[in-house]
């Protein structure tokens, strides 16, 4: 819980105080801008811890390719139900903060878990394709590291999708995590249900990457031990 606050206040006093950044189109104070910005961040930390780890699930157990019969398919699994705990975490706060924020929680906020629902099969698939690489190429991880930094900063974390001039937004709504991050401040802090038919082809697009991935992670692993 230390690390999310933590985060949540250095953003805010530099967003907010030093930079004096204004969320697009609102006006409002410190608390209600540091909900919109770790509605974000609770997302993008998810999606974070799951995606850095994968490329080193199967080379930090050699054991379990070389001595045991292991069902390698479940390390996204278990790498997955890690990060839930930080993100249930998140949701805890997220809650809490709102309820202080006087405005109340929202009966839409029931949404939250279907909202996020798409993100299990996004980092599963990117799970299994990372993993499966990384087992081959060990300097996909550094590669990785900055490619999701980068991703940071191009997602709606800082700012709202409407903020963006309207030629840009449909490439920024190509990044799954645009959706999950505009549709979590929807549901929690505007008191608005999410737009179902975006979710359920979103959820559709998750579901194959996480297909996709599957595959190419089973083709892959037979050579997993002559390479760990």
């Amino acid at each position: 819980m230390l690390t999310p606050l933590l985060m949540l206040g250095v953003y805010t006093l530099v967003f907010r105080h030093v930079m004096r950044v204004r969320w697009h189109g609102v006006d409002e104070g410190n608390l209600a801008f540091a909900l919109r910005i770790y509605a974000g961040l609770a997302v993008f930390g998810f999606f974070a811890e799951c995606v850095n780890r994968a490329p080193n699930l199967v080379l930090e157990q050699p054991h379990l390719v070389k001595k045991v019969v292991f069902p390698l398919e479940i390390m996204p699994w278990v790498n997955a139900a890690s990060a839930s705990v930080g993100l249930a975490v998140s949701a805890l706060l997220l809650v809490g903060l709102a309820l202080l924020s006087g405005h109340g929680l929202p009966v839409t906020a029931l949404a939250l878990p279907l909202v996020w629902l798409p993100l299990l099969p996004l980092v599963l698939g990117l799970g299994w394709f990372l993993a499966g690489v990384g087992t081959y190429v060990r300097d996909v991880g550094q590669v990785l590291g900055m490619v999701v930094a980068a991703l940071m900063f191009l997602s709606p974390i800082f700012f709202p999708v409407e903020a963006l001039p309207e030629a840009v937004r449909p490439w920024l709504l190509l990044n799954p995590l645009a959706w999950v991050m505009t549709g979590t401040r929807e549901v929690l802090l505007q008191g608005r249900w999410p737009d179902w038919q975006a979710l359920a082809v979103l959820l559709a697009a998750c579901t194959t990457v996480a297909a996709v991935g599957a595959a190419f992670f089973h083709k892959v692993r037979t050579g997993f031990s002559d390479v760990v």
